[in-house]
């Protein structure tokens, strides 16, 4: 869907690093894009989980945490705030504590107590810092070939293998994209 600009906006869809991004947190990552409007672009990295328990930055969340139940490295942008995304089943409003974006994801306000939210989540994952681009530049950077646009899959943002979500939604693709998810880690070695 294209927006006033006439840019096609990808709220919802998933951005693959290319292997020409290879290193740094970018590198072989899955960004869920959650805004991507006329003034930039946020999401979060779906397969960077990180070793600090939820309980340890958020208490009272880690029982409902899907799993793995650590935190993720959401992005580079304020990695010193967490944000909460969640499942939702259904459509329509979205339960109390809960901002739906698209679809059955929602973002989950962490200040609301977790009993009064716990029955509503599909799933929860906790992300510290996200990653954004300013007005045109992520569109900048699919077109010098650093990402590839595809469509999401409602178990993407939670799957329970994230080591192995980059191969994984390269695979699925009907295109020539599938085989990229052969390039090796480190091209020097191939």
């Amino acid at each position: 869907m294209a927006g006033e600009d006439g840019t096609e906006r990808i709220t919802g869809r998933l951005l693959v690093a290319t292997p020409q991004i290879e290193e740094g947190i970018f590198h072989r990552s899955v960004i869920l894009v959650l805004d991507h409007g006329e003034g930039g672009a946020q999401g979060v990295i779906l397969n960077r989980p990180l070793e600090a328990e939820v309980d340890a930055v958020l208490p009272g969340w880690q029982e409902l945490a899907t799993h793995p139940d650590t935190v993720f490295h959401g992005g580079p942008v304020q990695t010193d705030s967490a944000l909460g995304l969640v499942s939702v089943p259904g459509e329509g409003e979205a339960p109390l504590g809960i901002r739906r974006l698209f679809g059955g994801i929602g973002v989950l306000d962490l200040d609301a107590p977790p009993p009064l939210v716990a029955a509503e989540l599909g799933g929860l994952r906790i992300f510290a810092g996200y990653a954004g681009w300013t007005a045109g530049q992520l569109e900048g950077e699919i077109r010098s070939g650093s990402w590839y646009v595809v469509d999401a899959e409602a178990r993407d943002a939670f799957t329970d293998r994230p080591d192995d979500l980059w191969v994984r939604v390269l695979r699925r693709q009907r295109s020539e994209l599938a085989f990229v998810a052969t390039f090796p880690t480190d091209p020097s070695l191939n």
